[in-house]
């Protein structure tokens, strides 16, 4: 049986790795209240579970592009899903909130590499005349993760265990070894510069001391003067880096990208974007499950919805973005998501189910709009000899502002709970917390309005009469 041609098998077998890590943060958000009960502890703290993953990602991404150049991207991979699945085990057993936490820190750790070294696997295996193609067959299957994920997860978690959404990775991991031992070549750079040591000292010390410290802030998972005293260390370390990076030749993050008006605005604007999206996961299942008294399947069924319309956006962002141009699309569309989800902040128990997956539908949609345009921008006027290092800082922004999404609603919803002086959660608790990241969102669109209005034209193809390359070629993140 003949081999599949190399752009699509290679595209497939990447996807396998990110349609594993996007199911298996799409299945954990919907049994958070089941796991919650099952270890014994408040909702509002399991919130941890989804952060310590994603500080994970934060902190060890820059460091996988060196890793890929230096010791090869197949082995980088294969080793990234190594850890990933040895990480999903670890908190299928997991019986305390820190055992899970630790867990989810470790698989982290595999995550981080198998997405952008995916990527880089990809761009280094096809040409740039089969890139397109190559880059549908990755993206499409990987989004497959958050479509199915919540029904899955609200299946497992209703008539099985939770335990389950973790062991669930053993197979498709298995046999994503395989594939890739086959079918994946060891690409490697000849000269590769040394790896910024101090550099990631400074970055992971800093975001582990202020993404802490930020999460735990007011929550009572530890003294207020501890949670102040991390968030002003880790500042402190942070803006030391930035004095750092002006006299190192290699730095691990290249704070210089930031000059190009296009990456900065990109950058600014989607973090801020992805703070208010970043709450909808950890949000949204508490509410349908605790709040409205929903089984987990039942969430899960509803939830899945803003993944099958992002999904449906990626046959259509193309043409809006020839016919409107970046900086139209990323300012009026921050609104019209801002709105859908301060629409969801006004559901009820008894609103009718069709509503809820109508507005979820369409937030869906416009959400993944916003994250391909912000993307693809990001890179429009990258020289291709920083293109690596841009990518880096990418990824690093996109999972650092999703962690704060998190622990933004969860510090949102310990707030309301405080303001009618306490007690279990219930429906009325989630209003303020999703009006609050609906006006995160609209705001998020005020960054891109300096951009001039021909900002990215050439990747667009606004005026130019032709279909645009890039928007097949964006930086996916979970539930992108």
């Amino acid at each position: 049986m003949p081999r599949p041609p190399r752009r699509i098998a290679v595209p497939l077998i990447v996807a396998c790795g990110l349609m594993m890590e996007n199911l298996d943060s799409a299945v954990l958000s919907t049994a958070l209240p089941a796991v919650a009960k099952s270890l014994g502890e408040n909702p509002l703290h399991l919130s941890l579970a989804i952060t310590a993953y994603l500080f994970s990602l934060a902190v060890f991404i820059p460091v996988s592009g060196w890793l890929a150049d230096r010791f090869g991207a197949r082995n980088v991979f294969r080793t990234a899903i190594v850890i990933f699945i040895l990480g999903s085990v670890a908190a299928g057993f997991s019986n305390s909130l820190t055992e899970l936490v630790l867990a989810r820190l470790f698989q982290g750790l595999g995550g981080s590499m198998m997405v952008p070294v995916g990527r880089l696997v990809v761009l280094r295996t096809v040409s740039k005349a089969e890139m397109v193609s190559a880059m549908a067959w990755l993206t499409t299957p990987a989004l497959l993760g958050p479509v199915f994920g919540p029904p899955l997860g609200g299946f497992i978690t209703t008539y099985l265990s939770w335990r389950w959404i973790f062991w669930l990775n053993v197979p498709i991991a298995l046999v994503g070894i395989v594939m890739v031992s086959l079918f994946i070549e060891n690409t490697k750079e000849q000269n590769v510069p040394p790896l910024d040591w101090r550099g990631f000292a400074l970055t992971s010390t800093g975001l582990a001391c202020a993404m802490f410290g930020f999460e735990t802030l007011g929550r009572g998972i530890v003294p207020l003067p501890l949670s102040i005293s991390l968030l002003a260390t880790g500042a402190a370390i942070l803006a030391f880096y930035v004095l750092y990076t002006r006299r190192t030749e290699h730095p691990i993050l290249a704070l210089s990208l930031l000059q190009i008006p296009t990456f900065r605005a990109s950058v600014l604007g989607a973090s801020s974007f992805r703070i208010a999206i970043g709450a909808l996961p950890f949000l949204l299942p508490l509410m349908l499950q605790i709040g409205f008294g929903l089984s987990p399947f039942e969430s899960g069924m509803l939830t899945f919805a803003g993944a099958a319309g992002a999904l449906t956006m990626k046959m259509t962002a193309g043409p809006i973005l020839r016919g409107f141009g970046f900086k139209r699309v990323l300012t009026v569309n921050s609104f019209i998501v801002g709105l859908s989800l301060a629409a969801i902040g006004l559901f009820t128990p008894t609103t009718p189910g069709w509503i809820i997956l109508g507005v979820l539908l369409i937030g869906g949609f416009f959400r993944s709009l916003q994250f391909t345009s912000a993307n693809t921008l990001g890179y429009a006027d990258i020289p291709s000899v920083r293109m690596s290092q841009a990518t880096s800082f990418a990824s690093m922004a996109q999972q650092l502002s999703l962690t704060i999404g998190v622990a933004v609603g969860a510090l949102l919803l310990h707030f309301t709970q405080l303001l009618r002086g306490g007690g279990a959660l219930d429906a009325g608790d989630f209003v303020l917390p999703f009006l609050f990241v609906g006006l995160i969102a609209a705001v998020s669109g005020m960054t891109f309005l300096r951009l001039p209005a021909d900002a990215g034209a050439e990747v667009s193809g606004k005026r130019l009469g032709r279909r645009p390359e890039p928007p097949a070629k964006l930086s996916t993140a979970p539930g992108e």
